[in-house]
């Protein structure tokens, strides 16, 4: 696999924020969102093989594994290092930008999808992949990363053709208004979770925490 970099840190997003997890990501992605953060994966990364990271993740002790990236769907290998987790009993949550096919990960039990939807102001929504949405399981994740009032009324317009069962999530773009999406969330009593990047209020936007 071509990775940026594997780490030992705690769930900053999700359902699991809070958690210890072990991180991999993966190098390359095929979106360039506005508001992207990890700029730094794009590049060629370095190949490590998925035994490689089998052992860190056992050496770290943790129960959870966050693939991220980049985009770790482009990755060939992802499917391999997320079945040899689950056959160890590790949980992996797939942070993908939701572009490409999430099908070949949905057969894992101890998979978790967080699935992209690309709003505006990510100059991405372009690329969104519809088709996965009704593939996504209890277990899933739906996320939208809000930077404006467009964005959140172009969530909401995705919502209404959304019955579930995923998570929705939606995630303030760092540094912007927290508290005002909240209270739009409030305000319409939309049936979804208001998360911040708790790693960056932790330790500020920084790699590989």
């Amino acid at each position: 696999m071509r990775i940026i970099e594997v780490f030992h840190s705690l769930q900053g997003e999700g359902p699991h924020t809070g958690v210890r997890t072990t991180f991999v990501r993966t190098a390359r992605c095929n979106l360039r969102c506005a508001w992207c953060d990890t700029s730094y994966s794009f590049g060629p990364g370095r190949e490590r093989s998925v035994s490689s990271i089998l052992r860190e993740v056992a050496r770290n002790r943790t129960r959870h594994v966050c693939l991220t990236g980049g985009e770790p769907l482009l990755q060939r290998e992802s499917e391999t290092l997320v079945r040899e987790l689950g056959r160890r009993g590790v949980t992996t949550v797939i942070e993908t930008g939701g572009s490409l096919d999430v099908r070949p990960y949905t057969r894992f039990s101890r998979a978790i999808l967080s699935v992209d939807v690309k709003c505006p102001s990510s100059r991405m929504e372009a690329r969104n992949r519809f088709e996965n949405l009704p593939l996504l399981r209890p277990q899933d994740v739906l996320k939208f990363v809000i930077g404006d009032r467009a964005d959140y009324l172009y969530a909401k317009r995705v919502l209404r053709g959304y019955p579930g069962p995923a998570t929705v999530v939606l995630q303030p773009v760092w540094k912007t208004d927290a508290g005002r999406l909240a209270d739009w969330v409030l305000a319409d009593r939309l049936d979804v979770r208001v998360m911040l990047q708790e790693h960056k209020l932790l330790w500020g936007d920084v790699p590989g925490r």
